[in-house]
């Protein structure tokens, strides 16, 4: 299985404010994105990722994201194994110091 490529909180937030056009997933419960996500990030809990790929573009890359980064890590790698391209945010939200939307 090819690793799934990482990136850090601070190279995503340059990339943001930078207006690099980027696909966020935020793969965490409801509740857990009550509490703020990324701007731009679209909402897919981790349970709904095997059906939602089906409407996702394989030709873009897509950055996970999750509260700590396990969770996306697990979206990353199942959605790589299905010919997407994506990167794992490493340290998840809890290491995110950017902008957060509600």
């Amino acid at each position: 299985m090819d690793e799934v490529k990482e990136i850090t909180t601070k190279d995503l937030q340059e990339k943001l404010e930078n207006n690099e056009s980027l696909n966020i997933i935020d793969v965490r419960e409801d509740e857990e994105v009550a509490n703020g996500m990324i701007p731009t990030a679209k909402h897919i809990p981790l349970q709904q990722i095997p059906e939602a790929i089906n409407d996702l573009d394989q030709d873009q890359e897509y950055i996970m994201v999750c509260r700590s980064g396990g969770r996306s890590m697990n979206a990353a790698s199942f959605m790589n194994q299905h010919g997407y391209n994506t990167i794992n945010m490493a340290g998840g939200m809890l290491d995110w110091d950017g902008e957060v939307v509600f």
